[in-house]
């Protein structure tokens, strides 16, 4: 392989891989970012950001813009039956940021797109990778140093190693491959990295639907709140504009919800009524685990859900993704230095360590939100309220589901 169009090659320009994109870009390395959409998704879908990890998006500068266009969550409620089970503040926890922040992923994803194209990433839409070959010497990581942009032809040392991507336009050769892909990641199956699956019996349906108090009560608006009733959990998140977002346990999968099926279900469950004409948006899913065997192989490095799909009932998949990024890009850098491996070790061994101990706290979320009959239920519910009311248990609850733990 002679000669690299770019030192790093970022595969898909979702959150995880835009954020990526603008860390390595901003430390003056040349990027390229792949992404098969033609355009940005106008969907709410991943809302939550957690405080670690809005502390890594101030590396780019993007924490103060995204801040101002969310929630600031600072509270969450437990509740059955019309009545409080337990409260949960989150003024406790450490660090700058003492909330979770609300955001459509369409407005993250455009301020992280617009931070990486700042710091010189090159974004190309419309653009599928379809499999990739490292090239000779590719395990030792040897050889070269940042190419710098403008250089005409970065890292251009005959037979210098590198990954060469086979994509929708053609052959593109970078020193460093990024896989941000997706948990059906063509770059984790082209670089022969296992993942197994295991399946949930979990099923959910979500929507977004007007929040006719949200300007009555505003202090509502910054809470988060979890239905824990006998037909199972039904968890609300304030959105910016006066939205909210809704997620049902539902008996199966649902594959085509509706506005009035959903209404009605929020309804029967916890005697809140939605306005189906105010629903902006509708999904359902059902819950896998995949985390891959490895997250490096030679110069090829998996983030976010490539690396690992956990459950959403948390809000911990983009979040990680974002704590990987942080951690990966020095070690690439150093890499592209002089070489360096170990740095790339570390960083597949500590975040594969933190993707298995997420995924366990996603598998207490789900469990907690199963349906009960009343005895149970019962016995369930008075149990969490007389945790949360122990000071020692509702910080250290506080700190786990804020990511801080």
């Amino acid at each position: 392989m002679r000669g690299h169009d770019a030192d790093v090659a970022v595969v898909g320009a979702g959150p995880v891989g835009l954020y990526a994109a603008a860390l390595l870009a901003s430390a003056g390395a040349d990027v390229v970012v792949l992404e098969r959409r033609r355009e940005r998704t106008a969907h709410s879908r991943a809302i939550g950001i957690h405080p670690p990890a809005l502390a890594a998006l101030g590396r780019v500068g993007a924490a103060e813009d995204l801040v101002e266009a969310g929630v600031r969550i600072v509270e969450g409620e437990a509740r059955c039956g019309g009545r409080r089970v337990a409260r949960l503040s989150f003024d406790g926890v450490p660090g700058e940021h003492r909330f979770v922040l609300a955001v459509p992923q369409f407005r993250t994803e455009a301020i992280l797109e617009q931070r990486a194209l700042s710091a010189g990433a090159d974004l190309r839409r419309d653009v599928e990778v379809r499999g990739l070959r490292q090239g000779p010497g590719h395990g030792g990581l040897a050889g070269g140093g940042l190419a710098g942009r403008g250089s005409g032809n970065p890292g251009s040392a005959g037979g210098a190693p590198g990954v060469e991507l086979r994509t929708s336009d053609g052959l593109l050769r970078a020193r460093f491959v990024l896989g941000a892909d997706g948990a059906r990641s063509t770059v984790r199956g082209a670089s022969g990295i296992g993942a197994r699956i295991r399946r949930y019996p979990d099923t959910y349906a979500m929507g977004d639907f007007a929040d006719a108090a949200a300007e009555a009560a505003p202090g509502g608006a910054r809470r988060a709140v979890l239905y824990l009733e006998r037909g199972g959990i039904v968890e609300s998140f304030p959105l910016p504009g006066g939205v909210r977002r809704w997620v049902v346990r539902t008996r199966s999968f649902v594959a085509h919800p509706t506005a009035d099926w959903l209404a009605a279900t929020v309804e029967a469950r916890t005697g809140v009524a939605l306005d189906p004409a105010g629903n902006s948006m509708l999904s359902s899913f059902g819950v896998r685990r995949r985390i891959a065997d490895r997250f490096v192989s030679g110069r090829v490095a998996l983030v976010g859900d490539a690396a690992h799909e956990v459950s959403p009932i948390g809000g911990q998949g983009m979040n990680l993704g974002w704590l990987d990024a942080a951690l990966l890009a020095p070690s690439v850098l150093e890499a592209l230095q002089d070489g360096g491996g170990a740095g790339l070790r570390r960083y597949g061994t500590v975040r594969r360590r933190a993707a298995l101990a997420a995924a366990r706290q996603a598998h207490l979320n789900m469990a907690l939100g199963r349906p009960l009959a009343a005895p149970w239920l019962g016995l369930r519910n008075r149990a969490i309220g007389r945790a949360a009311a122990a000071d020692p248990v509702h910080d250290a609850v506080a700190r786990v589901f804020t990511m801080n733990a």
